[in-house]
């Protein structure tokens, strides 16, 4: 059994408008939901980008569903900071809530003003702020000088337990990393030629806890439609790394990915108008070990998406709710 969840794209997608529609997907079928946390959207022709931390507040009371949030603790935000958001979330949600914490990419962390490390001090920044935010839950008073530098600081209104971290990795490099401090994995959908490595390279290094996949696709009354969608909305997240995490502004992603040609989108978003067809692809990402799926539409219109797939697709699947502890 895998739970099916419904991703919220705060770069895409006004926040009211996104709150509607986890209700929406709540009451479709849908049994979780996760959301991204940006400063900025990946093009100017998304137009979008909420305060997630606000916004789960609102999700989590608006529904009874877990939910997620994909984070980079170490330059934007501080990693006493994020702890203290994720203890008060928990407190008050206990069990609902979980975050996937990754070194971060620049078009968001540039706003800081501060320099964009490379990737191994990004690594080691977030390993850093994951052992700052675990003493924070312990309930310790945390000094701290590094990567991040922490003074004397200590959660005063702490959960009865700690939300779990995972560890937001594309590589089995990265993942097998991961294994020694997360408490699960959450990755990006490709081939599962491509995904078996990383979920292997995790386990095999001990990894612990849920693995957590991120599935973009884009959906509509005719393939040709639902490819035109994908290329408008999301044909500048077709570049793998380090380029996706290095360019810093929306318009320069939209520069640089002014020559990518529609059919390239099939290498990196799920394209159908058949229901069918989705019910395969998911069924192949659960048959590999996934134990949680969040399903993205690329459309700034949720509502066909989540209508659809509460009809015809979550029915063939056997979606289960999230363990909530």
């Amino acid at each position: 059994m895998t739970v099916i969840g419904f991703h919220a794209s705060h770069e895409q997608i006004h926040p009211a408008e996104l709150l509607a529609a986890v209700r929406r997907a709540e009451q479709a079928g849908f049994s979780a939901a996760m959301c991204s946390d940006h400063f900025a959207p990946w093009s100017a022709r998304q137009g979008h980008s909420g305060f997630a931390w606000a916004w789960l507040g609102a999700a989590l009371q608006a529904t009874s569903l877990p939910l997620g949030v994909v984070n980079a603790p170490g330059q934007r935000y501080h990693p006493a900071i994020i702890a203290q958001a994720a203890a008060t979330l928990e407190a008050m949600y206990p069990g609902r809530f979980w975050m996937a914490l990754g070194s971060g990419e620049a078009v968001n962390e540039h706003i800081t003003g501060d320099a964009w490390p490379d990737k191994k001090r990004r690594n080691d920044r977030l390993r850093e702020s994951v052992d700052v935010m675990r003493s924070l839950f312990a309930g310790d008073e945390v000094s701290h000088r590094g990567e991040v530098v922490v003074d004397r600081a200590k959660l005063w209104t702490r959960p009865a337990a700690p939300p779990p971290m995972y560890a937001a990795a594309v590589t089995p490099e990265t993942a097998e990393w991961a294994a020694g401090w997360a408490d699960g994995l959450a990755t990006v959908a490709r081939p599962p030629r491509d995904l078996r490595p990383v979920i292997d390279a995790y386990r095999s290094a001990g990894g612990i806890g849920p693995i957590v996949l991120q599935v973009h696709l884009s959906v509509a009354d005719t393939e040709h439609e639902a490819l035109a969608i994908a290329h408008e909305q999301w044909r500048t997240n077709v570049f793998s790394a380090p380029l996706c995490w290095d360019v810093d502004l929306p318009e320069t992603f939209d520069i640089a990915a002014q020559h990518v040609p529609a059919e390239a989108m099939y290498d990196n978003v799920l394209v159908a108008s058949d229901p069918a067809r989705f019910v395969d692809w998911l069924g192949e990402f659960t048959y590999l070990g996934f134990d949680e799926i969040y399903l993205h539409h690329v459309g700034q219109q949720q509502s066909g998406f989540i209508d659809t797939f509460g009809e015809h697709v979550l029915p063939q699947l056997d979606v289960t709710r999230k363990a909530i502890a």
